[in-house]
């Protein structure tokens, strides 16, 4: 009978640790992506329950902020009442990401999963994926996008991301064209074209989108200098 005692009782300690949430360490930069809104100041909560305050510019990257995620999980609060604001997926081997934050898709699911006003769109901010001197396509756009960077010629679904090195076909100044099209039923427009520098020290953020005010498809492009790179957390 008292191995018994001793075996639910032991059985009871290790219940909480088989369900506790590891808690990890991820350097983010943001870049607010809701045209129809000005980007608010965000908490997300570290391990000890302290707020980390979360500044999302609207024109550029932000500089890296250390944030934390409950597994694969990074959540925000607004910091006017601490309601949940967006939620993000982070993979587990993920230490560097840029967080794009968008408008949540008004649906049942979107209330379900607790009504918040953003998604986060995820990016890991690695060299291999987002390499140094080259760009990475993201398209927000509700159907297929095609691009030529430089000698890089690609197309994506809706949702597809592609990352594209440094092109080896630049002029004496460094200069590569970059062509985005964007498909509307059995044809394709042109939404940007234009030559862009590309050196080691530069790398660009390109997402295709649609325009919340015009309903138009639209080009962004970020550029992000070496320097602002994080270095990622052991």
């Amino acid at each position: 009978m008292r191995s018994i005692l001793q075996l639910i009782c032991l059985s009871t300690l290790f219940i909480p640790l088989a369900f506790a949430q590891t808690v990890r360490p991820v350097d983010c930069r943001f870049l607010w992506f809701d045209h129809a809104n000005n980007p608010p100041v965000l908490l997300n909560v570290g391990p000890d329950g302290a707020d980390i305050r979360c500044e999302i510019p609207a024109t550029t990257l932000s500089s890296p902020v250390r944030c934390f995620a409950q597994e694969d999980t990074i959540r925000f609060l607004h910091e006017s009442d601490r309601s949940l604001a967006a939620i993000g997926k982070i993979p587990l081997d993920v230490k560097s990401a840029i967080l794009v934050f968008l408008p949540a898709p008004k649906s049942e699911a979107a209330a379900a999963a607790g009504n918040v006003k953003w998604r986060v769109y995820v990016i890991d901010d690695s060299p291999q994926n987002f390499p140094h001197g080259g760009a990475f396509v993201a398209n927000f756009y509700g159907d297929d996008i095609r691009f030529v960077i430089g000698e890089h010629r690609n197309q994506l679904r809706a949702g597809g991301t592609h990352a594209v090195i440094q092109p080896t076909k630049r002029d004496d100044f460094n200069m590569a064209p970059v062509i985005v099209q964007f498909q509307q039923g059995d044809s394709w427009r042109t939404a940007s074209e234009s030559t862009v520098r590309f050196i080691p020290d530069l790398r660009y953020l390109i997402l295709a989108y649609v325009d919340q005010a015009s309903g138009r498809p639209r080009i962004a492009t970020f550029t992000d200098a070496r320097s602002a790179v994080p270095v990622p957390v052991d």
